[in-house]
C-alpha cells in the first residue's frame, strides 16, 4: 500500500469514528502506524475545574492510562502553554517548553520516561475559554524523535481528527448507522444538509429546512445550498467540489467554516464527506458527496491563561509557576513537580507578586479564580 492509499483509508476510518465513537481506537492505531509513532490519544484539560480527561487512546499501557487520569494528567506541563497555540498547529515538546526543563518535571520522570517514551507531537483540536483538547502522538525510543517526516504526516492527519471530533460533538457522540444517516439525524437541533457535488440539496432535516426558509444564514436558490456571505459561499462551492474527490481531497477545507447571519450572528459549518468508508452507503443512497452540519458559533473568549498572561505580561515560565501554585500549593511541592529549584520558584513568585500587585500565594489563587469564573 502506498502512502496516498494508506492516508486515504486512515481518513476514512477517522470520519467513520465521528458516527461511531467505538471506532476511534482502531483509527488511532492506524494513525500511529502512518505517522510513525507509538501511543496516540485525545486528551483535554479543564482550566476551570483543573482536571484532565482522556477520551480515546491507542498504544498506552492501561495501568499508565489510569495513573494519568488519577494524577499525572493534572500536572502535565504542556497544557498551560498549549492554549496559546492556534488549533491544528503541529507542536513538539521544545515548542512548548525547553526539553531539558520538561525532562526534569515529575510528569516526565514518573510517567513519560518509565514507559520508554522520548518525544511528543501534539496539536490543539478544540479550544474554549474553559478548556482545550489535544490530539497527541507519543514516540518510544524505537520510534526516534519527532522529525520533519513525522511532523508532515502528523499535520496531514490533524485536520481530519478535528473535523470528526467537531461533528461527533454536534451529534452528541451517539452511534449512528451510516446507511441511515439522514433518518437518524432528522431530529438534530443543528441544521443538517446532504448535498451532491454541485451543492444541490438532496436532503435536509427540519432544522435545516427552517434555516433555509429563514434565509438569514443559508438559502437554497434553485435547490443549491449557498451562504449569504459571498466569501463563505465560494468556500462551500470549493468544499462540495473537493468532497467528490474523496476524503483526503478535502484537507483542511470544511472544518469549522465561519458563516455570518444577516443580523450579525455567527454560525459555523462542519462538512462530513460521504464518499468512502461506511458513510459511502449514505452517499450512494442519496447520490450525495457530503453532509453539512450548521450551528451557532460559540462566543470566542480568551482562555484564562491567555487572558492572565496578556493582562500581566507574564512569561511562559511565570505562567507555569502561577498555575502550579494554584493547583499544588507550597514552594517545595511546586519545585518538585516542575523539576526546578525552590530558589527558582521563589524568584518567579516574586516577579508574579510584582506584576500582579499581590503579596501572597492566596492572592494569586483568588486572581486566577476570578479569571476562570468570568463570564
Amino acid at each position: 500500500m502506498n502512502e496516498a492509499e494508506e492516508l486515504s483509508r486512515l481518513i476514512g476510518d477517522i470520519y467513520d469514528a465521528s458516527l461511531d465513537p467505538a471506532l476511534w481506537s482502531v483509527a488511532f492505531e492506524k494513525a500511529s502506524r502512518y505517522i510513525g509513532g507509538g501511543a496516540v490519544s485525545l486528551t483535554s484539560r479543564d482550566l476551570v475545574g483543573k482536571r484532565s480527561n482522556l477520551y480515546f487512546s491507542s498504544g498506552h499501557d492501561p495501568d499508565f492510562l489510569q495513573r494519568y487520569l488519577e494524577k499525572y494528567g493534572d500536572i502535565n506541563p504542556l497544557f498551560p502553554t498549549l492554549v496559546f497555540f492556534d488549533v491544528e498547529r503541529t507542536l513538539s515538546i521544545p515548542d512548548c517548553l525547553p526539553r531539558e526543563e520538561f525532562c526534569r518535571t515529575r510528569f516526565a520522570v514518573e510517567w513519560v520516561l518509565p514507559q520508554g517514551l522520548v518525544d511528543t507531537m501534539l496539536s490543539n483540536v478544540e479550544k474554549s475559554p474553559a478548556s482545550c483538547a489535544a490530539f497527541t502522538v507519543m514516540l518510544h525510543a524505537r520510534d526516534g524523535f519527532a522529525n520533519d517526516e513525522k511532523r508532515r504526516r502528523f499535520a496531514l492527519v490533524v485536520p481530519h481528527v478535528r473535523r470528526a471530533l467537531l461533528i461527533g460533538r454536534v451529534i452528541d457522540l451517539h452511534k449512528i448507522e451510516a446507511a441511515a444517516l439522514a433518518d437518524t439525524l432528522d431530529t438534530l437541533a443543528s441544521g443538517m444538509f446532504i448535498v451532491n457535488a454541485t451543492g444541490r440539496m438532496v436532503h435536509a432535516n427540519a432544522s435545516g429546512y427552517a434555516m433555509v426558509a429563514e434565509a438569514k444564514v443559508l438559502r437554497a436558490p434553485n435547490g443549491r445550498l449557498s451562504a449569504n456571505d459571498p466569501a463563505a459561499d465560494q468556500a462551500l462551492v470549493d468544499i462540495f467540489t473537493a468532497a467528490g474527490g474523496g476524503d483526503a481531497s478535502l484537507g483542511r477545507r470544511g472544518v469549522a467554516v465561519p458563516l455570518q447571519a444577516s443580523d450579525g450572528e455567527r454560525y459555523v459549518a462542519h462538512v462530513l464527506p460521504l464518499t468512502s468508508g461506511a458513510r459511502r452507503k449514505a452517499g450512494i443512497s442519496y447520490g450525495a458527496v457530503a453532509a453539512i452540519f450548521v450551528r451557532r458559533a460559540a462566543i470566542d473568549l480568551p482562555s484564562p491563561p491567555v487572558a492572565i498572561a496578556k493582562a500581566f505580561q507574564l512569561t511562559p515560565a511565570e505562567l507555569r509557576v502561577l498555575f502550579s501554585v494554584v493547583e499544588i500549593d507550597g514552594v517545595s511541592e511546586v519545585a518538585d513537580v516542575l523539576g526546578i529549584s525552590e530558589a527558582t520558584v521563589r524568584t518567579h513568585l516574586h516577579r508574579l507578586f510584582e506584576k500582579t500587585e499581590t503579596g501572597r500565594q492566596a492572592d494569586l489563587v483568588k486572581l486566577v479564580a476570578g479569571y476562570c469564573a468570568a463570564p
